[in-house]
């Protein structure tokens, strides 16, 4: 009888636990430890923290040496990306043999030449497979630079191997739970030197096809509006914002627009490439730019991160656009005016 009472014990523990988050992590402001979250959903949580730990970690890396372009660093976040795309299962992008859009171009500053490749993959969409949305970060920052007490590796933890940690554990639960659309998977190369190979990506694609796209930016850390928030750029732009909130109705996560409107973040991610041929694209992120005292420093580190954050806005994702990754709703396209400066 002890022996019945102590497992019907263990099992109401296990589907107690199951429904909320224990991952902690650092708090983002001096390296504090986070707090327990409560899960946004009501179910169990579905993406894997300490799969996002491990690909944060690794990309953020010192031996990726900052994940310059053009660089043997980023030549190892690409092969981790590869590997972990093919993990997956993803396909190839069209017209492509393999993972890779390899292409050169030349660094306006120091007008050198450079080869890099954008790393794409494709869940095929089932009853939509026309029908496409994006989900894209970039995978290169800064490289090696000047010392600065003794650290020189501009290693790009929050920006933007956060958001490459959103992209894989994204690809890693829609190919889970199914999709109506179909979804790119995008890493980016040279952001940093001009949104370069979303550039480069936009070129070669039918916009008219592309619905929706999803850019994770700088998403470890508590924004202003506190936690369980994100925001979200050009978010009157579309009412694809709008239906993210929606979604979220009851979640205990919110999103909210871009409160940085003189920084024109809108323009200043890879989405731009995409929203410029009139695709509804747009950024979330989480940090609050303004007093990030880590933005484009060596002291950009995975420790500095909040991994309970990165998971929970992860999760908010998967949940606030899956209606239109299921065909359900479309945001309105995006017309560009852009502001003079």
């Amino acid at each position: 009888m002890m022996r019945t009472i102590k497992i019907l014990l263990i099992s109401i523990l296990f589907i107690a636990s199951s429904c909320k988050i224990t991952q902690t992590g650092k708090s983002g402001n001096d390296g504090k430890d986070g707090v327990k979250k409560e899960d946004i959903s009501t179910s169990a949580f579905f993406i894997d923290s300490t799969l996002v730990k491990k690909h944060l970690y690794t990309l953020a890396s010192d031996e990726m040496e900052g994940r310059r372009s053009g660089t043997k660093g980023i030549e190892k976040a690409a092969q981790y990306i590869e590997n972990e795309f093919k993990r997956i299962g993803l396909t190839n992008f069209e017209g492509l043999d393999s993972y890779r859009q390899t292409f050169t171009f030349t660094n306006r500053r120091f007008k050198k030449e450079i080869e890099s490749a954008n790393i794409i993959g494709v869940l095929e969409g089932k009853s939509k497979k026309d029908e496409y949305v994006i989900i894209s970060a970039h995978y290169d920052h800064l490289g090696i630079g000047k010392p600065v007490e003794g650290d020189s590796i501009y290693n790009g933890a929050n920006d933007d191997a956060s958001g490459v940690t959103g992209v894989l554990a994204l690809a890693d639960y829609f190919k889970k739970v199914g999709n109506e659309r179909t979804i790119v998977f995008a890493a980016f190369t040279a952001e940093e030197m001009g949104l370069i190979g979303s550039t480069h990506f936009g070129k070669g694609i039918d916009a008219d096809k592309f619905v929706a796209g999803i850019n994770l930016e700088m998403i470890g850390k508590t924004p202003s509006f506190g936690p369980n928030t994100a925001w979200l750029t050009g978010f009157e732009r579309s009412d694809f914002g709008k239906i993210v909130q929606k979604n979220l109705e009851g979640s205990g996560y919110q999103l909210f627009p871009d409160p940085y409107k003189n920084f024109n973040l809108f323009f200043r991610s890879d989405n731009a490439s995409l929203a410029r041929l009139g695709v509804p694209s747009h950024t979330f992120s989480t940090t609050a730019i303004d007093v990030d005292k880590d933005y484009h420093k060596v002291t950009d580190e995975a420790e500095t991160l909040n991994m309970t954050v990165i998971t929970q806005t992860i999760q908010a994702v998967a949940k606030g656009t899956k209606s239109i990754i299921d065909g359900k709703d479309t945001p309105t396209r995006v017309v560009i005016v852009e502001r003079k400066k």
